[in-house]
């Protein structure tokens, strides 16, 4: 009976030490300008996305298990704005629009996630994300140097990066997350918003540097993106 006891706990050490070396994250993630370095070794690394609002959660295991016997090192995803602030100040953190259930998944399965905050994000998503109510602002014009703009991309983009540190999710922590994006694809349409696209880049770069996530930020598609981003 003893033995039969030592055995048993044995193996739940067993277990405890393999799931740490499973949801083990690095703790430092730096880039430098030829590679993602995490924890002082440059890393070249897999990705692929899974949209968590494009699937219900009861699938979210398999996918990500999917991903993952495919070969792939990271799981990246967009954050949809319209999804989870339906109306002003009213936010939606369930079902399938559970964020943290959806990183802390990924970070059981033992990859990394890049966090593509944008807000706006593309994605064949309608209104590229943006929530319908931010359109009747007054004054308000999207994607430039627009102080009504500015002020509401800031406090979404805040309130995901607070959700975010709060569960302990950065790798600065000890979390899966070890990217964060803003913006999204500029470039491409950067011409038609004439000088306020430069300051409005600079200022969206230094807006999510302040929010102090301990891990680089990056634009998507923005050859000209401010230093460190």
């Amino acid at each position: 009976m003893r033995a039969a006891k030592l055995l048993i706990r044995s193996l739940l050490r067993l277990v405890v030490l393999v799931l740490l070396a499973t949801t083990s994250f690095g703790v430092n993630v730096t880039y430098d300008h030829r590679a993602i370095v995490i924890d002082g070794k440059r890393r070249v690394l897999v990705s692929g996305s899974i949209h968590y609002p494009r699937s219900t959660p009861d699938m979210w295991p398999d996918l990500i298990q999917k991903s993952k016997d495919g070969g792939l090192d990271v799981i990246e995803t967009y954050v949809f704005w319209n999804l989870h602030e339906p109306v002003r100040n009213q936010y939606n953190f369930e079902g399938r629009n559970d964020l943290v259930k959806f990183v802390k998944l990924v970070a059981q399965a033992g990859l990394y996630v890049h966090l593509r905050i944008g807000p706006y994000v593309c994605a064949e998503w309608n209104y590229g994300g943006f929530p319908l109510w931010l359109h009747f602002i007054p004054g308000i014009q999207f994607r430039t140097d627009n102080e009504p703009f500015k002020t509401e991309m800031q406090r979404f983009t805040a309130k995901i990066v607070d959700m975010m540190k709060q569960e302990n999710l950065y790798a600065s922590q000890g979390g899966p997350i070890i990217l964060s994006q803003i913006e999204n694809e500029y470039e491409y349409v950067e011409s038609s918003y004439g000088s306020a696209a430069k300051s409005y880049i600079k200022w969206a770069a230094g807006m999510a540097i302040s929010l102090d996530t301990g891990v680089p930020w990056v634009m998507c598609q923005q050859a000209d993106a401010p230093d460190p981003i």
